[in-house]
């Protein structure tokens, strides 16, 4: 930051705007009229108070080039972010600034005379009435994924400005990604790159939410910063007509297996078929059939057990998981209620090297799933996945 020392100790007339001082020809003899313009003018102006602070700081050239710009909040040890412009006429903060704090702007330039200029700014933001935060983000800060991980960010409470608060938020890779956000709901985005993620991609989320007003009076209180690694690629296979699963990682074949599926029947009992994703897991996880109502245990629909490695693939009750009952049925017909049954030794491998986002692709079956059905987003083709951005358009990250 441009210290009070420094710009104090620049010789010549002081003009009284925005604190600003020149040094040069004309700095003795030839006195400027007093009323001339500065040669840089800073927005907000010194003195201002309740400042939006999603207006964020604009220094201008009104002669001459801008040199050195520093804007930081009182206190703090760096300055904010900002771009100059190709000719050196402007600069502007990138992202807006911190709710409720003071701030000192200071620029140095020439002042189109051959002389040297300064010029500060003291102002402050504005309290807002209320505020938004981020209440969470999938995945968690340095998790490992697979390579169909989406980035979900959830909000506390509904957007209504969602352009502003979609361009608030930045991703960083070792290599390019394109990919694009969609909204999901009124307090919630997710991020899908355009094909899977390169095996070993590191992934940055910096949310640059604080100040950004995602509704009338209502500013975001705080930003976010996530970190995760993409592992290695494991993409499994489930065809449900063979009744036969294989999973491949890295491209190559590691393992085949004999499967039994959804019995069908009825839409319930019916494995989805299409492009999931592992969600979670558990060892063991406790299944019934209250999850479609049946809770009297004289149904004969009734049941529940413990389910040991279980690796779930949908919100809609699907897993792959250890099923010792169905032996005999796996890999030769479909019995489950709908979940992916695969001997014990094989789902207990499975289930320890699975990764939240590896991809789990099913087929043979008459019913689709859902692109909303747990994190099927990868069933939505590119066009209408990027139709879904307030931005309505598609983004490229930024290299780390």
């Amino acid at each position: 930051m441009l210290g009070a020392a420094v710009l104090m100790a620049a010789a010549g007339c002081a003009s009284g705007a925005s604190g600003e001082t020149t040094e040069g020809p004309g700095a003795s003899g030839n006195v400027e009229p007093r009323r001339q313009a500065p040669p840089i003018t800073i927005e907000p102006a010194e003195g201002s108070r309740d400042v939006r602070p999603d207006q964020g700081v604009v220094v201008t050239a009104v002669r001459g080039t801008l040199g050195r710009v520093d804007v930081r909040a009182d206190g703090a040890s760096r300055p904010v972010a900002g771009r100059l412009s190709a000719d050196h006429r402007s600069w502007r903060t990138r992202w807006p600034l911190q709710p409720g704090t003071a701030y000192t702007a200071a620029s140095t330039g020439s002042d189109g005379r051959g002389g040297r200029t300064s010029v500060t700014s003291r102002f402050s933001t504005l309290r807002p009435s209320a505020t938004f935060r981020i209440s969470d983000v999938t995945p968690r800060t340095g998790e490992v994924v697979g390579v169909g991980m989406p980035v979900i960010v959830t909000f506390d409470r509904p957007i209504t400005r969602r352009a502003a608060v979609e361009r608030s938020l930045e991703l960083r890779t070792t290599r390019r990604v394109t990919g694009a956000w969609r909204w999901t709901g009124p307090q919630q985005i997710v991020f899908r790159p355009r094909r899977y993620w390169r095996a070993g991609e590191r992934v940055r989320l910096l949310a640059h939410t604080a100040g950004v007003r995602a509704a009338p009076g209502i500013y975001g209180a705080s930003g976010n910063v996530t970190a995760f690694r993409v592992g290695r690629s494991r993409v499994s296979t489930v065809d449900t007509l063979r009744h036969r699963m294989t999973v491949r990682e890295g491209g190559r074949l590691v393992r085949t297996v004999g499967i039994s599926a959804g019995k069908g029947g009825r839409r319930a009992y019916t494995t989805t078929s299409g492009v999931h994703l592992t969600m979670g897991k558990g060892d063991p996880v406790v299944m019934s059939s209250a999850w479609m109502g049946v809770t009297d245990k004289k149904d004969p629909r009734y049941y529940k057990m413990k389910v040991r490695h279980a690796v779930q693939i949908s919100s809609s009750g699907e897993y792959v998981h250890s099923a010792p009952w169905s032996v005999k049925s796996q890999g030769h017909e479909n019995v489950s209620h709908g979940c992916v049954n695969a001997p014990p030794q094989f789902a207990g491998w499975f289930y320890a090297g699975s990764l939240r986002g590896d991809v789990v692709n099913v087929t043979g079956t008459n019913r689709a799933l859902e692109w909303n059905n747990g994190w099927g987003f990868w069933q939505l083709p590119w066009s209408q996945w990027v139709a879904g951005s307030a931005l309505d358009r598609a983004v490229t990250t930024t290299r780390s």
